[in-house]
């Protein structure tokens, strides 16, 4: 094992060293933002620092036109787990023999928001004059409640009537090799929190209870094997999982009197949350179960089909990859569901998600600098004069 930390760094890794060697757990930002603020200045942006509660967050902009071409991303990471199962220090970035680059928020997201800065400024060095705008949407929120972060902003450039026309995520979104796939969309997500309202009485007298978890049951297959849609072309069709279930004392002699249940959609465009939520009250209502439920909208689907942002990360990735990416809405939310109801065309491009979360999170080192030349290819495709 090597770290080359003390060896000449590409200016990305270089960058992504600095970042990743600050622990900026959701939502301590640890000066990551003002790391990078203080490079976009130095090439012209004007810088707008946001926050809100106890979140940092802020809005670059380069140019007064439009069309404008926004890189959004966190500079929060999620805790490290037990350090003992770490092999290196999470928060001192090392490079092994391997080629990758080791550390908490190398793939998540600190190496993507290196190669946006470096692209842009190559980018503004090439073509001072860009058509348009550049910007940056960062908060230190994302990996958290997500609640004062990038929907605030996108809130605040909204009331000055301040638009997006391309977003760039910097999330990582590929498998096997950098750009193999890119997101251009993601299925919705609605989180019910149901309660079953039971009578609590002694196994042995159930004429004198009412038991939550039976009266659940048939309603509960019903939910599981219900055809919610047939999907699209572009989305898998919508599933419903259970997440949780509780219910009862630990004893062997006691009925239970409530249950409370976690359940979660990932929906796609062929229905709608508020249809998902009369669906699943008139199954239980049809079942006779007597409940609440309390409904938790984490984002509504989005898509981007086509358009000038597809085809130019298309066109970038084939040019400093030699493949086509392949356009996907698989896995979770991510902050773009803040981001594509305002109209604006969003992709998600980054590195390998294969170790995000994870104990000895790792990038590869060298898919950061091609990553740096993706950007800057889109860049120029998009915004680059003449």
């Amino acid at each position: 094992m090597s770290n080359v930390s003390s060896t000449p760094l590409s200016p990305t890794l270089d960058l992504a060293f600095d970042l990743i060697s600050r622990d900026s757990v959701t939502p301590d930002d640890k000066d990551c933002q003002q790391v990078m603020i203080d490079r976009l200045e130095k090439c012209g942006f004007k810088i707008e620092k946001l926050r809100f509660g106890e979140v940092d967050n802020f809005w670059a902009r380069r140019g007064e036109g439009e069309p404008v071409l926004a890189f959004a991303g966190h500079t929060d990471v999620v805790p490290t787990g037990p350090l003992e199962k770490w092999d290196t220090n999470p928060f001192e970035p090392t490079i092994k023999d391997d080629g990758m680059l080791y550390g908490r928020g190398s793939a998540d997201m600190k190496g993507s928001l290196a190669a946006m800065v470096v692209a842009v400024e190559r980018f503004v060095e090439e073509h001072p004059n860009h058509i348009g705008s550049v910007a940056f949407l960062i908060t230190s929120d994302e990996e958290g409640p997500a609640k004062n972060g990038t929907v605030k902003v996108i809130e605040h450039l909204q009331a000055r009537g301040e638009h997006i026309d391309w977003c760039i995520v910097g999330e990582p979104s590929s498998t096997n090799q950098l750009g193999d796939v890119v997101k251009n969309g993601r299925r919705g997500s609605l989180n019910g929190y149901l309660t079953v309202k039971g009578q609590q009485g002694h196994v042995a007298y159930p004429h004198l209870a009412n038991n939550p978890i039976h009266m659940l049951a048939d309603a509960l297959s019903e939910l599981t094997n219900h055809v919610w849609d047939n999907g699209n072309e572009f989305f898998p069709a919508t599933s419903f999982q259970v997440t949780n279930i509780e219910s009862g004392t630990g004893a062997t002699n006691v009925i239970p009197g409530d249950l409370k249940m976690v359940f979660n959609f990932r929906y796609c465009t062929e229905v709608t949350a508020e249809q998902l939520m009369e669906i699943t009250d008139a199954i239980l209502n049809k079942h006779g179960v007597e409940f609440e439920i309390e409904w938790a909208l984490s984002g509504r689907p989005f898509l981007t089909s086509g358009g000038s942002l597809i085809e130019a990360v298309k066109h970038s990735v084939e040019k400093i990859t030699g493949y086509q990416p392949e356009l996907s809405t698989s896995g979770g939310t991510s902050d773009g569901r803040f981001i594509a109801p305002t109209g604006t065309h969003v992709v998600e491009l980054g590195p390998s998600n294969a170790t995000i979360h994870k104990i000895n999170e790792c990038v590869c080192a060298e898919d950061l600098n091609l990553l740096t030349d993706v950007y800057q290819q889109i860049l120029t495709d998009l915004l680059a004069e003449g």
